[in-house]
This record gives structure tokens, C-alpha cells and sequence, in this order.
């Protein structure tokens, strides 16, 4: 993955790629010729999506309904993705929610929303693509926070699934690298979107956009492969 050319037609999956960051990843995406998968829990916002995709230049785009808490839908869409396009070259794990409360607040369900969607799907994620990964010598990124170094009040949840998520990612680097299969983690600071029922808007303009993560990951892509920028760290360059 070096050339301007040589990201045509090779085969992406993204998790949350709907709105937001992954959103921005896959316009990205698609802009290149590449062919798109991307899950959300919303089965008409993946299928509306997908086709935006195809209209944007994604050769191919498949927006299916899917949990990355349940570890067998992931096996599923993998096996989807397989069946439909032979290959699978770049695994996005994008999908994360955040609840934001004291921890003599916060729920029990709460916490276990935050921690099995951002730490345990990502473990379901590469879990179930792996061995699609192994063979085609792929690349599998993470994308973690700046909340994943940086703890604040409230944040007990968000702070530990995202200080885990950045541990799991760089240990799962050292376990794929010698199998050809590049790893990184991607920790965004502020950046405008959706979540946490965020509505972007002109106030958000200091803020990273999420097509700057979308071209950032396509950097990443086209680096040498010699070279590895295992972790990431992102920050408006001149914040509110």
C-alpha cells in the first residue's frame, strides 16, 4: 500500500461506520475505490450509508445491522465479507459509546455498555477477522482517545475502557507483527461529531473533523511497510 493507485478495490470493514469518525473514514474510503463494510446497531443508517459510499466511488459497499458486543455477528459479517469479496485488507474498529458520571453514580449497566462495547467489541472485532487479516497481511486500527492517557471526573467508565483499549491495541500489535499484519491505535482529542448526543455545528470548526482521521487513516495505509506508527496521538492545533 505505497502508491496513489494501490488502495483500489482493496476491501475495508469499520465498525460504528455510520456517522462520526468512521463515517469519515469511509467517505475517505470510498474516494480511494476501495470496497466498504461497515456495521451499525441501525440496520436502515448502515444500508442508507452503503449506498452513499457507492456514490461517492467505492467500486462496492455493504452497510449491515451489527453489535460488536455479540462476537458471533462479527464471525458473521466476516464471513459475509469473505463470501462476497474474497478478501478483507483493513479492519476499523471505530464502534464506542461513553457515559459520563460520578462513580457513585454511574449504573452497573452503564458501565458494562461502556466497557463491552469499547474494549470487549474490539476484542470481538479482531477475534473474528484475524484470520482474513493473516492472509492478506492487512492492517487492523484501533481508535482509542486521548482519554485513553488522560483521566478526568466522571470518566471512570470511558477512562478505563479507552486506558484498556490502548494497552489491548499495542499488545495485539506485538502478537500480529509477525505475521505481516500492521497494528495501530489512533487517540483523537476533540473532535466534532455525534457523540455522547453532540450535534455538530460553527462552534465545532476548532475541533478535528472527522475527514481529518478519514485521511489520516489513509496516510497510514500508504506508509512503506517497513515503517509502523504504532500509536497516535491527535489534537486540535489550536483548541477552544
Amino acid at each position: 500500500m505505497t502508491s496513489a493507485s494501490s488502495l483500489q478495490n482493496k476491501t475495508a470493514l469499520i465498525t460504528g461506520g455510520t456517522k462520526g469518525i468512521g463515517l469519515g473514514i469511509a467517505e475517505c474510503m470510498a474516494r480511494e475505490g476501495m470496497r466498504i463494510a461497515i456495521t451499525s446497531r441501525n440496520h436502515y443508517e448502515a444500508e442508507d450509508t452503503a449506498a452513499r459510499l457507492m456514490e461517492l466511488g467505492a467500486p462496492d459497499a455493504m452497510g449491515r445491522e451489527c453489535d460488536v458486543r455479540d462476537f458471533k455477528a462479527m464471525q458473521k459479517i466476516d464471513a459475509e465479507i469473505m463470501g462476497r469479496w474474497n478478501e478483507l485488507d483493513v479492519v476499523i474498529a471505530n464502534a464506542g459509546v461513553g457515559h459520563f458520571e460520578s462513580i457513585d453514580k454511574i449504573s452497573h449497566d452503564k458501565w458494562h455498555e461502556v466497557i463491552d462495547t469499547n474494549l470487549s467489541g474490539v476484542f470481538n472485532t479482531i477475534t473474528a477477522t484475524v484470520e482474513a487479516l493473516k492472509v492478506s497481511k492487512g492492517y487492523f486500527i484501533t481508535m482509542a482517545s486521548l482519554a485513553g492517557t488522560n483521566f478526568f471526573a466522571n470518566g471512570a467508565a470511558y477512562n478505563a475502557s479507552k486506558f484498556g483499549l490502548v494497552g489491548f491495541t499495542q499488545a495485539v500489535m506485538l502478537d500480529l507483527r509477525p505475521h505481516g499484519i500492521k497494528v495501530t491505535t489512533i487517540m483523537p482529542g476533540s473532535v466534532a461529531t455525534y457523540f455522547n448526543h453532540h450535534s455538530p455545528g460553527d462552534s465545532d470548526a476548532w475541533k478535528i473533523q472527522p475527514e481529518d482521521i478519514g485521511q489520516m487513516v489513509i496516510d497510514l495505509l500508504r506508509m512503506h511497510p517497513r515503517t509502523l506508527p504504532s500509536k497516535i496521538e491527535v489534537r486540535p492545533s489550536k483548541p477552544m
